[in-house]
């Protein structure tokens, strides 16, 4: 394993020392980097091209930009969005150019893409189209949101994954056999260690390092359970295993309660808690499912929703995460509509290809006597005198407009109620128009 692990700097950090130097090494990705398999093929062409690469922390976003670079016999430049700056993006097109005189293709790694702004990331769109530089940019954020859509256009977007508890373990193996022989843990250790590291490959190796440490502080061979409990502590107070991206969890919470599985939703919402989410993120996603997908079905969800988020905000972390708590069991509960949410999409579609219609002139407000005279409000039937406060059969829509009916009442919760009185007026105005 002399070729695979061989460290250029003893003094690197581990991650860094067992960075895989061919595609062959690279731990998990097989949907990708497997025989056949895109980026494999991308390799093979001998021919580079600008690429996205999305996913999460520590699997292998910049090892296979490196291995890009030494494939494609390229320099590599590698940016931070988080630290750089124009100056930094002059400076690395500048070398870049150089390169190419010299007829030397350059390989422009972006980590964290999607923290440069939308100008930021316009000041790359030259290079890549004139074949300065060939773009590959990481991002642990949907490109669909982060990157512009002119960048994204001109590079193909690659999904990794979170690795594997059988990646994890052979990257475990291989780090094993080549920094701590001296070393043995306990399986329960192994395990804890593996599901600590959350499909992160680069976190696993970083608490090894950790690990390492402490044992040769206190004189350790053995490596078990109960020490890592007592080195790491706080470290290891989760062991998920789910490695899902952020938005994966949103989706998934969102789901939950559409479904009305209180018991998955609140799973999923302490998941997000415990992963550091902002709870007043969530608290706002919140009050949207309430709007969304119960409506007008139990008009209190929405004030549920609200109430949670008013009570985090007054009490914080962790009191009023119980609130939010609340908020979701209801939810899920609650009976469900998205009839409110589809009427407005429709109402919203129509309006936007249609055209201005005018104010029909009995629903115009007349405050002056000129539009008195014009004939403003001529005609109106005030409702509250009118039988059942309905005047039946005034049309309250612009001349002309077809007829819609976008809102339809579900037979579920309030809604029942609210299309049996639907179905009342309806038949008042059939018979008025008679």
């Amino acid at each position: 394993m002399s070729d695979l692990f061989a460290a250029e700097n003893p003094h690197a950090p581990l991650a860094e020392q067992l960075r895989p130097r061919t595609l062959d090494d690279v731990v998990g990705q097989a949907h990708l980097a497997g025989p056949g398999k895109p980026l494999r093929l991308a390799f093979e062409s001998g021919v580079p091209h600008s690429m996205i690469l999305w996913g999460p922390p520590g699997v292998g976003k910049t090892t296979l930009a490196r291995l890009m670079a030494e494939v494609f016999a390229a320099e590599f430049v590698a940016l931070s969005a988080v630290f750089s700056g124009v100056k930094d993006i002059r400076e690395a097109m500048r070398q870049a150019e150089s390169q190419r005189v010299l007829g030397r293709r350059t390989i422009l790694f972006v980590d964290e893409v999607h923290r440069f702004n939308k100008a930021q990331q316009d000041a790359f769109l030259p290079y890549v189209e004139n074949g300065t530089v060939t773009f590959v940019g990481a991002t642990t954020e949907n490109p669909s949101f982060e990157v512009n859509s002119a960048l994204l256009s001109r590079a193909a977007v690659y999904v990794l994954k979170s690795l594997s508890e059988d990646d994890l373990g052979r990257v475990f193996a291989k780090a094993q056999a080549a920094a701590f022989a001296d070393l043995e843990f306990e399986p329960a250790a192994r395990e804890r260690l593996i599901a600590y590291a959350d499909g992160d490959a680069r976190r696993l190796l970083n608490v090894l390092e950790q690990v390492k440490t402490a044992a040769a502080t206190t004189g350790r061979r053995l490596v078990s359970a109960d020490f890592l409990a007592d080195v790491l502590a706080a470290d290891l107070r989760r062991f998920d295993k789910g490695g899902d991206a952020f938005y994966d969890q949103i989706s998934a919470l969102h789901k939950s309660v559409r479904g009305s599985n209180p018991d998955a939703a609140l799973y999923w919402l302490v998941r997000m808690l415990d992963g550091g989410a902002d709870p007043l993120y969530l608290a706002r996603r919140i009050v949207r499912m309430a709007i969304e997908d119960i409506g007008l079905a139990d008009p209190r969800a929405q004030q549920v929703a609200l109430d949670a988020c008013a009570i985090y905000e007054r009490l914080g972390s962790p009191e009023g995460e119980l609130a939010l708590g609340n908020a979701v069991l209801y939810l899920a509960v609650a009976p469900k509509s998205n009839a409110a949410y589809v009427a407005w999409n429709a109402a919203r579609a129509f309006v936007r290809q249609d055209k201005s219609r005018p104010v029909p002139g009995h629903l115009r407000n007349a405050p002056t006597k000129l539009m008195q005279e014009l004939g403003f409000g001529a005609d109106y039937r005030y409702a509250h005198d009118e039988p059942e406060a309905y005047a039946a059969g005034v049309d309250y829509f612009p001349e002309g407009m077809p007829s819609v009916r976008w809102y339809e009442p579900t037979p579920r919760g309030l809604e029942q109620k609210i299309g049996e009185k639907l179905a009342h007026l309806r038949e008042l105005e059939r018979k008025a128009k008679k």
